[in-house]
C-alpha cells in the first residue's frame, strides 16, 4: 500500500469549510486529526451529492420497473424521487438552499398520493428555515432525524497509521460481479446492532432490504468493497463520489465477524480510494446515537449538521 501522508499540507484549505491540525486520538485509523466547521455552502454541496444519489436510484429502479412506476422530479434545487410504489427510499432531498415554490410542492404531493406514498422531506439544519415553516403549514410532521458526519481528506497517498489484523483483507470488486457483495450486505443489514438512541423511522423487511441493496449496485459511480476474515466473507461497504464528496454507504458486517475491525478496515480502504480520486471530504449519514455514529466518531468524523425528517402521509 502507498505510504502514509500524516500531516495536512501547509496552506491547504478546503473550499467549503475550515480545518486546523489537532492531535491524533487513540485508536484512530489515521495519524492526523482535523477540526471541521460546517457552513451552508458545504451543506449545499453535500445535499447536491445526496440529491444526485437518490435521482440515480430512481433511474435504476425505472430500468427495472418501468418509468410509469417511478417519480423523479426536480424541485427547488433538489429532487423528489419515488423509486417504486411505497418504496422506503421515497424522499424529497436537497431542499432549503433555493426558494421553494408551493405550487411545485403541491404537484409533488399529488403525484406521490397517486401512488399512495407518503412524502418524506429530509431538511438540513443549515438550510433556510422558511422551508421548514412552509412544510409545517402544509401538514408535514417531524418524524425523526439523521446525522450527517464528515471527515476532511488530505491529498493522497493515504494509508492507516497502524496495521490492521493480518486475518483481514479488503478487495475492490468489479461492478459486473456484485452478487457476493449483495449477499453479505443484505445479511448484515438484516441483523442490526442495538443502540441507545431513538428507534429507526422505518423498519424494512428482508425482501425490501435485498431489493434496495441490489438496486444500489446499479447506481452509476458506486464502488464496492468486500472484507474477508481468513478468506471468509465478513462484510461489505460502498462508496459513491459526487461534487468532490465521498459518500460512504452500504456498510454491513455479518454478526459473527463483528468487533474484529472489519468496518474500520473497509473505511480505511474507501477513504484511501476517495483521496486518490481527489475528494476533499468524506461523509456518512447515521441514525442518532447509533453504533455507526459511534464508529465514525472514533475515526475522526465530526457532526456537520442534522437532517430533520418531515413526513406528510399520503392521505393528508
Amino acid at each position: 500500500m502507498p505510504s502514509l501522508c500524516p500531516l495536512w499540507p501547509p496552506g491547504r484549505r478546503l473550499a467549503s469549510h475550515s480545518a486546523v491540525l489537532g492531535s491524533a486520538a487513540a485508536g484512530r485509523l489515521w495519524d492526523y486529526a482535523l477540526v471541521i466547521t460546517a457552513t451552508a455552502s458545504l451543506a449545499r454541496r453535500i445535499e447536491l451529492a445526496e440529491t444526485s444519489l437518490v435521482v440515480g436510484m430512481g433511474r435504476c429502479v425505472a430500468d427495472r420497473l418501468g418509468e410509469d412506476e417511478v417519480i423523479v422530479a426536480p424541485i427547488a434545487g433538489g429532487a423528489a424521487v419515488m423509486p417504486g410504489r411505497g418504496s422506503p427510499l421515497s424522499k424529497v432531498a436537497g431542499l432549503g438552499f433555493e426558494p421553494l415554490d408551493e405550487d411545485a410542492l403541491a404537484a409533488v404531493e399529488v403525484e406521490f398520493a397517486r401512488f399512495k406514498t407518503a412524502v418524506r422531506v429530509e431538511l438540513s439544519s443549515l438550510g433556510d428555515p422558511t422551508t421548514g415553516r412552509l412544510l409545517s403549514s402544509r401538514g408535514y410532521l417531524l418524524s425523526g432525524f439523521e446525522n450527517v458526519l464528515g471527515l476532511p481528506l488530505p491529498p493522497p497517498p493515504l494509508t492507516p497509521s497502524h496495521p490492521l489484523s493480518a486475518a483481514l483483507t479488503i478487495e475492490r470488486l468489479p461492478m459486473q460481479d456484485p452478487e457476493e457483495w449483495i449477499r453479505v450486505v443484505s445479511a448484515g443489514f438484516m441483523h442490526p446492532d442495538t443502540f441507545d438512541g431513538p428507534a429507526p423511522i422505518e423498519v424494512i423487511d428482508t425482501q425490501g432490504i435485498d431489493l434496495i441493496v441490489r438496486d444500489l449496485t446499479a447506481l452509476e459511480g458506486l464502488s464496492l468493497f468486500l472484507a474477508r476474515w481468513d478468506g471468509t466473507v465478513a462484510g461489505g461497504a460502498g462508496m459513491r463520489i459526487a461534487e468532490g464528496v465521498a459518500q460512504l454507504s452500504g456498510a454491513a458486517t455479518l454478526p459473527q465477524h463483528r468487533r474484529r475491525g472489519v468496518q474500520t478496515a473497509l473505511l480505511g480502504a474507501r477513504l484511501a480510494a476517495a483521496a486518490q480520486a481527489g475528494c476533499d471530504i468524506a461523509v456518512v449519514t447515521t441514525e442518532p446515537g447509533s453504533k455507526s455514529q459511534a464508529n465514525a466518531h472514533r475515526q475522526g468524523f465530526e457532526l456537520l449538521y442534522v437532517r430533520a425528517v418531515l413526513i406528510k402521509p399520503a392521505s393528508a
